[in-house]
């Protein structure tokens, strides 16, 4: 995992973050594998470190990247 041990962030912003996981994670048939899962939250929460407040955007991008990444 990346590193994130100095970000912080505030309770709704965690909120924002935890309806972008739920939704990115609702549009991907089961069963996920553990990589995936960690791979879209590394993108939620790179974005949000970033600005990103979106939750519509903050799970499209995590689809996509996960979508534009190589495959292990």
């Amino acid at each position: 995992m990346k590193d994130f041990s100095h970000a912080c962030f505030p309770p709704d912003t965690i909120g924002i973050m935890t309806i972008a996981m739920e939704s990115a994670l609702s549009t991907l048939p089961h069963p996920l594998s553990s990589a995936r899962v960690q791979a879209i939250a590394e993108t939620i929460l790179r974005s949000s470190k970033e600005g990103e407040r979106d939750h519509r955007v903050l799970a499209r991008m995590a689809l996509l990247e996960l979508v534009l990444s190589p495959q292990n």
